[in-house]
C-alpha cells in the first residue's frame, strides 16, 4: 500500500517536472523569436512610430482627440498655476500682474521693451534662416544623453555659435526647467554685454494658461513668451498677446494647422511657430496660404522635431524650411543627440542649420561616406 502511494507520488512529480521543462523551452523559444525580429530600437522618440497596416489606413488624429488632449493639458497646467498662487507669488510678480490688469482695458497700452524686437532679430534677408536654441533638462523618449549641462554652461555655447535667441522650456513636467532657469539664462546672456556676439534674447517657453505666467516670465527677464493656440483658443491668444505687450514682451503663437495659423494672425500674432508637425512639406502647408493684413508682417518659425537616429536629418529639414520661406527654425532635442561630440555638439548643429548649404549639393551626415560633402564633419559645412 505504501509502495503504491510512493509510485503515484513519483509519477505526479515527473509530470510536474516535464510540464515545467516544456514551459521553459517555450519561453526560451519565444525569447529567441522576439530578439531576432527586425524591429528598430527607438531610443530617441520625438517622432511618430510605424503603425500597423490596419491603423495606418485610419486617420492618426482627429479634431476631437486633439481637443481632448488640449483640455487635459490645460487643466493640468491650471492646477500647477493654482498651486503657485496659493503658495503666494513674490511681490515683484504681483506688481507685474497688476500692471497687466491695469492695461487690460486699454488696447493701445504697451510697454515696448528696449532694443531691437525679437521679430526683427528672427527675420533676416531672404534665403537665410535664424535659429532659436531651446534649453531643457528632459528629452522626449529615452534620448541619447542621461544629463544635460546646466544653463550657465550651454548659454554661451548657443550665443557663440550663432543662435538668434535662446528658449527655456519653463515647465517642470515636460522640460524639467523652471522660471529660475529662465533667470539664470538671462543673467548669463547679460554678462555678454559689450562683447561680440552680444547677449541673446531669452524666450520663456511655458504652456501659458494664465496671465500670471506672463508676469513670471517678465520678472525672470524674458523678452518673449509662447502661447499655444490649440490649448487656449483664439480669444485667449488675443488676450495673452495684449498682456505680454503690456509688459514689453512679445508673444510667439504655436500652431499646428493652417486654420490655427490664420486664427493666430487674425488675433494679432506677429510671430507664428509651426509646432508638432513633422516634415518640411507638412510645416509649409500650415503657412502656405496665410493671409497677412496689409501693413503687417509675420515671422514664421518651423519647429524641428528630433529624429529617432543620428543621421542629423534635422539639419537638412532646416535647410528645406529655409528654402520654403520660413524665417527661423526652433530646435530643441536635436541639439543634444550627440552630446558634446567635438563636431556634433549643440553649437555645431546650430552653425550647420544656418549654413548656406542645400540638400541639392551637400549632406550634413558626418562621416557617412556617401554623397557629396559626406567626408566633411558637420561643423565644417560653412559654405
Amino acid at each position: 500500500m505504501i509502495a503504491s502511494k510512493q509510485s503515484t507520488t513519483n509519477r505526479q512529480h515527473r509530470a510536474t517536472m516535464k510540464s515545467k521543462r516544456s514551459l521553459s523551452r517555450r519561453s526560451i523559444a519565444m525569447a529567441i523569436v522576439l530578439t531576432s525580429l527586425p524591429t528598430p530600437i527607438h531610443c530617441f522618440a520625438p517622432v511618430s512610430r510605424p503603425l500597423s497596416p490596419r491603423i495606418a489606413s485610419e486617420p492618426t488624429t482627429s479634431s476631437t482627440s486633439l481637443h481632448a488632449i488640449g483640455v487635459f493639458v490645460r487643466k493640468a497646467k491650471e492646477a500647477d498655476v493654482r498651486k503657485y498662487c496659493e503658495q503666494g507669488p513674490p511681490d515683484s510678480v504681483l506688481s507685474l500682474l497688476k500692471q497687466i490688469k491695469d492695461a487690460s482695458g486699454d488696447d493701445d497700452a504697451s510697454n515696448d521693451g528696449a532694443g531691437e524686437s525679437l521679430q526683427s532679430l528672427l527675420t533676416k534677408r531672404k534665403g537665410t534662416i535664424t535659429v532659436i536654441a531651446e534649453y531643457k533638462r528632459k528629452l522626449e523618449g529615452d534620448g541619447y544623453l542621461s544629463e544635460i549641462l546646466p544653463p550657465e554652461i550651454l548659454s554661451p555655447v548657443f550665443r557663440e555659435f550663432g543662435a538668434a535667441a535662446v528658449a527655456v522650456l519653463a515647465d517642470d513636467r515636460t522640460g524639467g526647467c523652471s522660471y529660475d532657469d529662465v533667470a539664470t539664462m538671462v543673467e548669463e546672456q547679460r554678462d555678454a554685454r559689450g562683447e561680440v556676439p552680444g547677449p541673446l534674447p531669452v524666450i520663456s517657453s511655458d504652456l501659458i494658461v494664465d496671465e500670471i505666467q506672463i508676469a513670471q516670465a517678465a520678472d525672470a527677464g524674458a523678452k518673449a513668451v509662447t502661447v499655444t493656440y490649440g490649448v487656449v483658443g483664439a480669444e485667449k491668444v488675443a488676450q495673452f498677446i495684449k498682456d505680454a505687450k503690456a509688459l514689453g514682451l512679445e508673444a510667439i503663437v504655436s500652431v499646428s494647422s493652417a486654420e490655427e495659423a490664420q486664427g493666430a494672425v487674425d488675433a494679432g500674432a506677429s510671430i507664428v511657430s509651426v509646432a508638432g508637425v513633422d516634415g518640411a512639406d507638412a510645416k509649409y502647408g500650415v503657412i502656405e496660404s496665410l493671409s497677412v493684413p496689409e501693413g503687417r508682417s509675420v515671422c514664421t518659425i518651423a519647429n524641428i522635431l528630433a529624429k529617432d537616429n543620428k543621421a542629423l536629418e534635422e539639419v537638412e529639414e532646416a535647410w528645406i524650411c529655409r528654402d520654403r520661406g520660413f524665417n527661423c527654425v526652433w530646435v530643441s532635442d536635436a541639439l543634444y543627440k550627440s552630446g558634446n561630440d567635438p563636431v556634433e555638439h549643440p553649437g555645431a548643429i546650430i552653425t550647420s542649420m544656418k549654413a548656406k548649404s542645400s540638400v541639392k549639393y551637400a549632406s550634413p551626415k558626418a562621416r557617412s561616406g556617401k554623397g557629396e560633402g559626406a567626408r566633411e564633419y558637420l561643423g565644417d559645412i560653412l559654405m
